[in-house]
């Protein structure tokens, strides 16, 4: 039987991402592991030189703000079942969940996917779908509309 150590947790805030995490808990308790959460703040690539934001000060306010919902995620819906690490990267969700997940390194990624089709997915993306085509390691995909992990 495999042991998992360290389970990754991309987090964004959203109901769908709570509910990943509602999966990766009883996982890390059953293996003992350790949880790493992870908000990616996005990277603003379309900076422009007369645009009158501060994209530093941004950044670093949304990190700040990362940092205080996941503490306050950690407090509400993990509490002293596992031990949790959270982190707060800026850059590409997609592609800091796959650098963080190849320097812990994970055993595990659990991560959540918004289920989008059509245009939205083509316009939008997937992070899930990257991710699980990039990880070093097994990756755990919830979906929104699912029927609840049950462990016994």
């Amino acid at each position: 039987m495999f042991r998992l150590k360290r389970i990754l947790v991309p987090i964004d805030f959203s109901d769908c991402a709570k509910k990943a995490l509602r999966y990766a808990i009883p996982l890390a308790s059953q293996h003992r592991a350790a949880l790493t959460l992870l908000y990616v703040v996005p990277a603003n690539y379309a900076v422009g030189e007369y645009g009158g934001i501060d994209y530093g000060s941004l950044e670093a306010e949304m990190r700040a703000s990362g940092e205080r919902q996941l503490a306050s995620l950690i407090v509400d819906e993990i509490g002293d079942q596992v031990p949790v690490d959270p982190l707060v990267q800026c850059g590409s969700p997609a592609a800091e969940i796959v650098a963080v997940a190849r320097g812990m390194p994970a055993d595990l990624i659990v991560i959540s996917t918004h289920g989008r089709t059509g245009l939205k997915h083509v316009l939008l993306g997937s992070a899930a779908e990257y991710v699980v085509r990039h990880a070093p390691c097994p990756v755990l995909v919830v979906r929104e509309y699912e029927r609840e992990f049950v462990v016994e």
